[in-house]
């Protein structure tokens, strides 16, 4: 009996939830928590220049990313549920297959991105230095991009191989090692914003090279074969990233529209404040994100098994550990905005800090409803409804915003302020129409396809 069968089929939900989404959410924490300290080096150590033109250059970043996590996340629903059906030899070749596309796409998308960093800035109304930044932050992550794109699949593949703790090790010595790179490098050797992007590529690389070596020695349960390209598998796997590649897609576009008018509305401290509700946002989402992806592999694993029932247990898991955590980051992003707000403002720019703390009030109750689009979309995907996840993710990331940036344009900032909070109010109840639509699909009995 293998050890994905005992780990995910036989151990109880709320034990599995301690031993896959726990260290998942602690990983994704040690991410968050990078994330913030990055903002905060930036915006300490170089300016609120700097501070602005990373947060005008990260949109990009995140699109580069996010093809890479298009494949890396979904090939994981096909290979786990391919786990679950007891078919190793085709979960190897869609794995095998997933790592080469991922590599071919980042050479490509990140050469695209260097060439054209200069005319994407400039198009974003950025010029003088507040551009050059930009340019120099965005190249960087660009050069590095075969490299550091792996990250995000190694990371959904380890998981899938009931390796969560070595994944939540590899993800805490990333952010560690970024963030001490970092300090060295713009407190010590005072470097530019360009050596910020260098800490955190080499950072990743590092976890790359570590994870990598021993899926090519053999030592996982998934491992390297030939990779055999089939249109059908290549749909499939599309088909299941989709979601989390249109979430990331819409809402980098949405972060371009929003930056690009406040530009215009109030210029780089504008930016600015916006990139402290992006901070903010990062130290709750990845923890969101680690603890239902983390879940992820278990509830495609037992959907292939025909294990019904325990797929709804370990779901109500995800659901109630994402409220949870919505709730903490609601009460305490209100109750303590000045605070966060001075981590990423220089505090002699009295004005930029009382516009940020401001926005950071209005942005919190955004988290009293993300929980339930959140865990619905994590929940689709998992099972193979990428129609209805997708559903979610392009509403969430682009469509709500945009709706909501017309209707409150009267409003000025407060108006974009409020957006965020107005947006998770609708999708919460689009998720809940979704769901009631496939409820019987959902609460279908046990029909068990494993056979041991």
């Amino acid at each position: 009996m293998d050890s994905q069968y005992r780990l995910f089929a036989q151990t109880r939900p709320a034990k599995l939830f301690f031993i896959a989404a726990i260290p998942g959410a602690i990983s994704m924490l040690a991410s968050s928590l990078y994330q913030t300290l990055d903002g905060m080096f930036v915006g300490q150590g170089l300016g609120s220049v700097a501070f602005a033109a990373l947060n005008l250059a990260m949109p990009f970043v995140i699109i580069n990313f996010a093809v890479a996590d298009l494949i890396g996340v979904g090939s994981s629903v096909p290979i786990s549920i391919n786990l679950g059906q007891g078919n190793k030899d085709e979960a190897n070749r869609i794995f095998s297959l997933s790592v080469l596309m991922i590599l071919i796409s980042a050479v490509a998308l990140g050469g695209l991105l260097f060439l054209s960093a200069p005319l994407l800035m400039t198009l974003m109304g950025a010029d003088g230095l507040f551009r050059d930044y930009a340019v120099l932050y965005l190249r960087v992550y660009a050069l590095f991009s075969p490299l550091t794109t792996l990250t995000f699949a190694l990371d959904n593949y380890l998981r899938i191989c009931g390796k969560v703790k070595t994944s939540m090790g590899l993800n805490i010595a990333m952010s560690v090692t970024s963030a001490v790179l970092e300090m060295l490098f713009i407190f010590v050797f005072g470097w530019g914003i360009w050596s910020a992007a260098l800490a955190t590529c080499l950072g990743m690389t590092v976890v790359v090279v570590s994870a990598l070596v021993p899926f090519t020695l053999g030592r996982r349960a998934l491992r390297f074969v030939r990779p055999r390209f089939s249109k059908a598998v290549v749909r499939r796997i599309l088909a299941s990233g989709t979601p989390s590649f249109l979430n990331n897609i819409a809402g980098r576009l949405t972060s371009i529209v929003f930056n690009m008018m406040l530009v215009r509305m109030g210029g780089q401290d504008a930016v600015s404040t916006y990139g402290v509700l992006m901070y903010a946002d990062g130290l709750v989402q990845p923890i969101l994100y680690g603890t239902c992806d983390s879940l992820q592999p278990a509830i495609g694993y037992n959907w292939g098994a025909g294990l019904k029932s325990r797929v709804r247990s370990i779901e109500k898991c995800c659901i109630a550990a994402s409220l949870v955590i919505s709730l903490t980051a609601a009460t305490l992003i209100h109750t303590f905005p000045g605070l966060l707000a001075s981590i990423f403002v220089d505090g002699g720019n009295l004005p930029l800090l009382e516009e940020a703390t401001g926005a950071l009030t209005l942005f919190s109750f955004a988290f009293l409803f993300r929980w339930i689009s959140f865990s619905s979309q994590s929940f689709f995907l998992a099972i193979e409804m990428p129609i209805q996840a997708t559903t979610i993710s392009i509403s969430t990331a682009l469509v709500f915003p945009m709706i909501m940036l017309f209707a409150l344009q009267g409003l000025g900032l407060t108006g974009i302020w409020l957006n965020f909070a107005s947006v998770n109010v609708l999708s919460a109840i689009l998720s809940i129409i979704l769901v009631a639509s496939k409820w019987k699909t959902i609460m279908a009995k046990d029909t068990v396809v494993r056979r041991e």
